[in-house]
């Protein structure tokens, strides 16, 4: 065995720590909820079972292509159950899963920190572009 390069050695140890990153359950769940459309998707269904159309009406910010991504994923994942009933049109129906709805409280857990903490962080913000400035 050959010796190492202090280059090598910190190739492998980011190696080591991305596939413990990669594999720790809570990065992966923040990794799924911190998508762009997710949280709202979510907080969308919370309500009951919503029609697609109502889906891209009330989250209109969103393009077809990304809400129809963001529900596959959720679907993917087991929070989200996709019903299809054939008619004319083909009603498709999206509800959160009983998984699904055990995520809303930690999702409203952090919706309760971010607001009772937002404006700290910006003044932390602010204040750190002022120093760097």
């Amino acid at each position: 065995m050959g010796t190492r390069t202090a280059a090598q050695r910190r190739a492998d140890a980011r190696i080591s720590y991305q596939e413990r990153f990669a594999a720790c359950p809570a990065n992966r769940l923040l990794d799924r909820i911190g998508d762009k459309w997710v949280a709202v998707v979510v907080k969308e269904l919370a309500g009951g079972p919503r029609r697609y159309g109502e889906l891209a009406r009330a989250i209109a910010g969103a393009s077809q292509k990304m809400l129809t991504e963001t529900l596959r994923g959720l679907e993917r994942d087991g929070l989200v159950a996709r019903t299809v009933t054939p008619a004319v049109p083909v009603r498709v129906d999206y509800a959160l899963t009983p998984l699904g709805r055990s995520l809303l409280p930690v999702m409203d857990a952090v919706h309760d920190w971010a607001e009772q903490n937002i404006a700290r962080i910006d003044d932390a913000r602010e204040e750190y572009d002022t120093r760097q400035g």
